[in-house]
């Protein structure tokens, strides 16, 4: 049988600038603590950006995922899309690195608050409680849900990314990374 320790973990979320600037910050930090998980770590920063270039990843699939994921909203809501035209590029990479530096544009674009929720399952956990990337998908009662409708059709249009209020770790190895970069050893509980 496992050590109860192994349950629980520690993760990180981040309001972003819409939700500070929206002035949602307290409603969203007393959804996590509803659920029972523990704030060990806050602060508010206004990040650079090197730090937002450190968080969100590099690598080509990465990269290639976000062009891929513009082109395939565009499809499904049957508009035709002409990269060069459109984005003045001329393949999924390269939009992919231009909706990146959208996300760096828009995460240093005002302050943003930086918490780490410990509990038990504490990345599933959060993320139910945040609801899906995609505002107007999220189900209510949840952060997202309750809170946004940004549309990725509407921010692609706009060539900015999606305002969905909060960023929430995706897996444990994901947050263990983004915990390192935003919060010194000694700033956690």
């Amino acid at each position: 049988m496992k050590n109860t320790k192994t349950v629980i973990e520690t993760t990180l979320v981040l309001i972003k600038p819409d939700g500070v600037i929206r002035k949602l910050v307290g409603e969203i930090i007393s959804r996590f603590e509803r659920a029972n998980l523990d704030i060990v770590g806050l602060g508010i920063v206004q990040p650079t950006y090197q730090l937002i270039d450190r968080h969100y990843p590099k690598d080509k699939k990465w990269i290639e995922n976000l062009g891929n994921n513009l082109i395939k909203t565009a499809e499904e809501l049957k508009l035709k899309i002409d990269l060069q035209k459109d984005y003045g590029v001329k393949d999924i990479y390269s939009l992919g690195l231009q909706i990146r530096k959208w996300l760096i544009d828009f995460m240093t674009s005002g302050p943003i608050v930086k918490i780490a929720l410990r509990g038990p399952q504490a990345v599933s956990v959060v993320r139910k409680l945040v609801g899906k990337t995609v505002p107007f998908m999220a189900e209510p009662g949840t952060i997202r849900g309750d809170f946004s409708i940004d549309s990725p059709i509407l921010a692609n249009l706009e060539k900015r990314p999606i305002k969905n209020l909060v960023h929430a770790s995706g897996n444990i190895d994901e947050a263990k990374k983004e915990l390192r970069l935003w919060f010194k050893n000694k700033e956690l509980l």
